[in-house]
């Protein structure tokens, strides 16, 4: 019984100094961080991410970056097509769209998106989207808080999925906070 107190207190004493200073190691990288510049067509860290058959990713504000508030990049899409129905269980996301034309669906709801169109897609909620059109097309996706979205595009732009059975890909997703609830957006090429 002693021990068992023991280890508790033991763990709370830990918890309770432990958590102020990841708050103020926070407060301390952003009060003390620079801005930064990312020119257009470039990828904050110099190399954009290819990923899902030539989708080219280009970061524009990383996890890092914000420390873990926000994840931003530049998608530009040439292939009509997107994602199946997911969820993400802690993350908000936002679209905002550059050029071309995105079927946008959050919950029941299918949003025809252009070029300065923007939705909003809660935590929670089943979402997806999809280029429609021929040419190429652009949007600034926002994850907020960031969650491990940056490291789960990364490990597919290297490969690191290939081989992976159903039942494999479906956990790596869950590992990053989403999982995938549906089909992706079926739509008549315009």
């Amino acid at each position: 019984m002693k021990r068992d107190s023991f280890l508790k207190l033991t763990l709370s004493a830990f918890a309770a100094i432990a958590a102020p200073l990841a708050t103020l190691a926070t407060r301390v990288q952003r009060a003390s961080g620079r801005g930064f510049y990312v020119p257009a067509g470039k990828d904050r860290a110099g190399s954009p991410l290819v990923l899902f058959e030539g989708d080219t990713f280009f970061s524009k504000v990383s996890t890092e970056d914000a420390g873990g508030a926000l994840y931003i990049y530049e998608s530009t899409r040439v292939k009509p097509g997107g994602p199946p129905l997911h969820v993400h269980y802690d993350q908000d996301e936002w679209w905002y769209i550059l050029r071309g034309t995105f079927l946008i669906k959050v919950g029941d709801q299918v949003y025809t998106a252009k070029a300065g169109d923007s939705v909003f897609g809660p935590r929670t909620i089943p979402h997806c989207f999809a280029k429609v059109g021929d040419g190429e097309a652009r949007m600034l996706m926002v994850f907020n808080p960031a969650g491990k979205m940056e490291a789960f595009f990364t490990a597919i732009s290297k490969g690191e999925t290939k081989g992976m059975t159903p039942e494999q890909n479906a956990q790596f997703r869950k590992d990053h906070g989403f999982e995938v609830v549906g089909p992706p957006l079926t739509f008549l090429k315009q």
